[in-house]
């Protein structure tokens, strides 16, 4: 079953393209992450998801319904956590958690009051005086406490120092034990978002690049180190699925983006035979920067 489901959802800013064609699906019970550069389209299909924007093209579908007829019931089930949110800052916490809380029939105290523990969260403080990372926690909170079947994050590790991250990945993390829950995270900071989630998706220039299981992506990108024969020189066109490919002296480096040991080293052997082929495992950031190169050198080619 899928929490989101999305086709080609498209928005356009006068001449401006935001989001283009996008199909996407957000399988329920994942913690799934929208990557991609400032301007990717992330927070437009965000406002989209939530019916802040009205789509120019294609249907986006959220807990069933037509995301531009969200009422009242699925609003209720869904938490929304933004860079940008505007909290009631002349309330204290303990003002504001009062405040939400009628509005939620689901609201759980015992879980809030978990919640006021785990964050650190000083009860009679106003919220214009918490800092930025102490007022993403209490607006987690409120969106965590009424146990939602979905919980939105647009940015949320935007200006926050490390250790306060550090602080709000692992209260991400300890709350998912509490509930049942499907998480979208928009976001560029990659390191936080390997830790956290499950699902990728990297939008570039509004479009889908792709969209996959963080195992599988992590499992099917490796960074080779080929030792051939002295004298040995590459042979022209590598397959299409190995990008960076360069030779020094005796040694190839080259990374695969369909990495299978068996294919992949047998391969290597038929170009360069009696090779000493080594593979290593590419952290998330690597294989961001490895695809955004890739694009960028498609991009210089098709101007060209």
């Amino acid at each position: 079953m899928n929490i989101i489901e999305t086709q080609n959802l498209a928005h356009r800013y006068w001449r401006t393209e935001a989001v283009r064609d996008l199909t996407l699906a957000v399988p329920a019970g994942s913690v799934f992450a929208l990557l991609g550069p400032n301007g990717a389209g992330k927070t437009t299909t965000i406002k989209l998801l939530m019916n802040l924007l009205r789509p120019t093209g294609g249907t986006a579908r959220v807990l069933g319904v037509d995301s531009s007829r969200l009422g009242e019931r699925e609003l209720a089930q869904i938490g929304y956590v933004s860079e940008n949110q505007k909290l009631p800052d002349w309330m204290t916490v303990r003002q504001y958690l009062d405040y939400c809380r009628p509005f939620y029939p689901t609201w759980d105290i015992a879980l809030e009051k978990t919640l006021l523990a785990q964050f650190d969260l000083p009860i009679d403080r106003k919220l214009k005086n918490l800092s930025r990372g102490m007022a993403m926690k209490a607006a987690l909170l409120s969106s965590l406490a009424y146990r939602p079947k979905l919980l939105v994050l647009d940015e949320p590790f935007s200006g926050l120092d490390p250790l306060v991250r550090d602080e709000f990945v692992r209260g991400l993390l300890e709350v998912s034990e509490h509930g049942d829950w499907t998480v979208l995270v928009s976001s560029h900071d990659i390191e936080e978002v390997e830790r956290l989630c499950d699902w990728i998706a990297v939008l570039d220039a509004g479009r889908l690049q792709f969209a996959e299981s963080t195992d599988t992506l992590l499992g099917r990108f490796r960074r080779l180190e080929v030792t051939v024969p002295d004298g040995t020189t590459t042979p022209a066109a590598p397959p299409a699925d190995w990008l960076e490919l360069d030779q020094k002296g005796d040694l190839v480096r080259f990374i695969a983006t369909r990495y299978e040991r068996d294919t992949t080293e047998r391969l290597c052997r038929e170009r360069w035979p009696e090779a000493a082929v080594t593979a290593s495992p590419m952290t998330l950031r690597e294989i961001f920067i490895t695809l955004a190169r890739a694009g960028r050198v498609a991009q210089k080619g098709a101007v060209a």
